[in-house]
């Protein structure tokens, strides 16, 4: 069943401190898109930049959502393998589309016009292992699957 591959875990704290740690960093960049906290721009504006850049709404506000939601899915281990699916998606569209013609290196020293992909990697590093492992210790994915199949991680 396909739920139950959703919310397969093994239980392990490897994975809980993988998915919070994801979450707490992508949670600051999601507000930022969706509230306008942390000095971001809030929705309009973030809407606006990326169909300027090319980004249909739909796809825009789907990548918004990702980055609001898909933290807050990860903080609690919810539905952990989806979550870390979408992060994947916007990594690798930022890459594609902004991040990989400014080279690797973010731009510590404000030399370059923009910033390289580092962290996009290490974001996709951590999304992937999730996906391979599950949410781990403390998730709701592993509550669900005892409800679901009566079996604990």
């Amino acid at each position: 069943m396909i739920l139950e591959w959703l919310v397969q875990t093994d239980g392990s704290v490897g994975a809980l401190i993988l998915r919070l740690t994801l979450a707490v960093v992508l949670f600051p960049h999601g507000a930022q898109k969706v509230l306008g906290w942390f000095g971001g721009p809030s929705l309009k504006a973030t809407l606006q930049y990326f169909t300027s850049a090319g980004i249909p709404p739909v796809f825009g506000l789907l990548a918004i959502a990702e980055e609001f939601l898909g933290p807050l899915g990860l903080a609690v281990g919810l539905l952990t393998r989806v979550a870390a699916f979408g992060i994947v998606c916007v990594m690798l569209v930022a890459i594609i589309m902004v991040h990989g013609r400014y080279g690797f290196f973010m731009n510590w020293f404000g030399t370059q016009p923009g910033e390289g992909i580092e962290y996009h990697l290490l974001v996709l590093g951590i999304a992937i292992a999730l996906i391979v492992m599950g949410a781990g210790a403390g998730s709701i994915d592993a509550a669900l699957l005892l409800a679901t199949s009566g079996s604990a991680p």
